[in-house]
């Protein structure tokens, strides 16, 4: 059976208590993980800490962290101690977001981010590992340090982030974990293909591979406010998140679809951009409407072969009502 997570809203909140307000009742609902994101918002690990306190048995991750804003080795060390803060409840996510956030928020060339997000991971689990630190990378070259604290036991798992079919292949050869976001059915079909020929050629069993999908959901008795946040959020990311997915729906064969979003919001034109995307599309992007039929569309998500978990995101213009709505709409069977 597909494991239920849920992935915190990406957007502004009130506070930090609203995070660790909707985890507890993820929590009380039965939901596996809290995932969290990290923007320009509130920062993650923080944010963590306080839901780790706030919580009792429901697993915490970023996801993501991306590999430009902190070095490998302080992430090491960061997963090390939201491990041992939240008793073992970690699952770590990381990846290289993209260059509008990298190159736009932190000032940072966005280069190279396959190798960086593999040496990333090679480094992170040396250090949760406890291991000297000698690493001669392309990108990283270190020397001389381990861990001063203990090391966590066990070590949280190292997930990676990818969508297009190297990035996906990486994940498959290198990491514990894949997380996939934006994609149709099809779409991740597809990419679970490039995730088991990277893990055939890192001589791995694919099942090993913890494949976790975030899904833009939105189940109110409102269908129709549903389906508009639903609508609003998938153009928000195909034409304001930069080029990468505008390209990732393009190579799922949605490409004049993904161009058109894109021009029109780069012209300022956003009503036009949500307009370009009919119900059937939004269909095999989100889980948008009624309770009922959202349910129906999550299912389509939650029954492909190799995906293992599905996480609860919501739009970005969702209120914390709509959102806790949406938690007791699509929570898992208790």
């Amino acid at each position: 059976m597909t494991d239920r997570t849920v992935h915190l809203p990406v957007a502004a909140q009130p506070s930090v208590d609203t995070l660790v307000d909707l985890s507890q009742q993820a929590e009380d609902l039965g939901y596996e993980r809290a995932w969290l994101p990290e923007t320009w918002g509130r920062d993650a690990v923080t944010s963590l800490t306080s839901i780790a306190h706030g919580t009792d048995e429901i697993g915490i991750g970023p996801s993501i962290l991306n590999v430009y804003a902190r070095s490998p080795a302080l992430m090491g060390q960061t997963a090390a101690t939201l491990q041992e803060v939240s008793d073992g409840r970690l699952r770590l996510g990381i990846g290289p977001s993209g260059p509008a956030v990298i190159e736009g928020w932190h000032g940072v060339d966005f280069e190279r981010p396959l190798r960086r997000t593999r040496e990333y991971v090679d480094i992170i689990k040396r250090v949760l590992a406890g291991e000297e630190l000698n690493y001669d990378g392309d990108i990283f070259n270190l020397a001389g340090f381990r861990l001063r604290s203990e090391p966590p036991d066990p070590a949280p798992p190292v997930d990676a982030a990818g969508m297009g079919p190297k990035a996906v292949e990486l994940c498959g050869r290198f990491a514990d974990g894949w997380h996939a976001t934006v994609f149709t059915p099809d779409g991740m079909r597809d990419r679970l293909d490039n995730l088991r020929r990277g893990a055939e050629l890192g001589d791995r069993d694919p099942d090993d591979v913890r494949v976790t999908l975030s899904l833009t959901c939105c189940a109110l008795e409102d269908g129709e406010r549903a389906r508009e946040l639903g609508l609003q959020h998938s153009a928000f990311y195909i034409g304001g998140m930069g080029t990468y997915y505008r390209d990732s729906l393009a190579r799922q064969g949605h490409e004049e679809v993904a161009n058109e979003v894109a021009a029109a919001w780069a012209s300022g034109d956003r009503e036009r951009a949500n307009e370009l995307l009919d119900d059937e599309l939004i269909d095999d992007l989100a889980a948008v409407g009624t309770p009922e039929r959202a349910r129906e569309q999550f299912e389509k998500f939650a029954s492909i072969d190799g995906v293992d978990a599905v996480a609860v995101g919501f739009p970005r213009g969702a209120t914390v009502d709509e959102a806790r709505e949406t938690l007791e709409a699509l929570a898992p069977e208790q």
